[in-house]
């Protein structure tokens, strides 16, 4: 396996996983990972919902620190362990988010679009009513909102999320269609000097891509973009690291020649 870094995972401090963070770690350790790094979710103001009680997405750093820490130190000599957090970006939590993120010495910060204009798009209300091209626009314009007011982050994460969830996911989707936004994003990453994902959960939910689909990372190298890390966005053990090998050749397709992990918000590039 040419990527041994899994660098977008969440265990039971996040509030959409029930998995204790030693069993992830131990699963990682069996499939030969070098390294892990937890980004627990944090979304500040997540609608409440018969299914999602307030205060669902919202991370207690402390207690997911201290258990951090027990799990470095029992695995140290296995595998090397990193502190990241998923925040979720709305432009009306920006203070709030930068103070989040400065209150603990995370080793990686992913910036995240859960939430547009307050909905989530993995709810069908997010589309009704209107084309899912209007939907999806209207996702991405929402990212160059958040990027304007927010920049204490290392990558922005799965930057078309929406697409997982749309009326017909990805079918008919393509970088071509929305690439007038795209282009205003990864141009706007460029010159804050931030890197995107190849996030492999879309290939686990039985999608052709990855998120972002090829067309975008393909862009972002030919823009010169070099920073990107590898992550599965495991719940689970049975989903860490999945589809590694066809991400490598995906982004050696791309061109790029190395992929990127984080340590105390520090980049180190390893060959694929």
């Amino acid at each position: 396996m040419p990527i041994t870094a899994d660098y977008h995972l969440h265990s039971s401090f996040s509030g959409d996983s029930d998995t204790p963070m030693e069993a992830m770690i131990q699963q990682g350790i069996a499939l030969g990972l070098t390294q892990m790094c937890f980004t627990e979710h944090n979304d500040l103001d997540y609608p409440v919902t018969d299914s999602d009680p307030a205060g669902k997405f919202e991370l207690n750093p402390d207690s997911y620190l201290y258990e951090f820490i027990k799990c470095k130190e029992k695995y140290a000599d296995k595998i090397n362990l990193c502190f990241g957090v998923e925040l979720g970006l709305q432009p009306h939590l920006s203070k709030k988010n930068a103070a989040f993120a400065k209150a603990h010495e995370y080793d990686f910060i992913i910036a995240s679009s859960h939430l547009c204009n307050g909905k989530d798009p993995y709810y069908p209300s997010f589309y009704e009513g209107r084309s899912q091209e209007e939907a999806y626009r209207e996702y991405f314009e929402s990212i160059l909102d958040n990027l304007k007011l927010f920049s204490n982050f290392d990558i922005y994460g799965h930057i078309d999320y929406v697409v997982r969830y749309g009326p017909t996911k990805d079918e008919g989707y393509s970088y071509e269609l929305y690439r007038d936004i795209l282009d205003k994003i990864l141009t706007k990453l460029l010159d804050m000097e931030k890197g995107i994902e190849i996030n492999t959960s879309a290939l686990a939910k039985g999608m052709k891509e990855p998120n972002p689909c090829i067309g975008i990372l393909q862009k972002y190298h030919d823009m010169g973009g070099e920073i990107i890390t590898v992550g599965s966005d495991a719940h689970s053990p049975t989903q860490i690291a999945y589809a590694f090998d066809r991400a490598a050749d995906i982004l050696k397709d791309c061109g790029f020649r190395y992929y990127t992990t984080f340590e105390k918000r520090s980049p180190s590039f390893h060959k694929l």
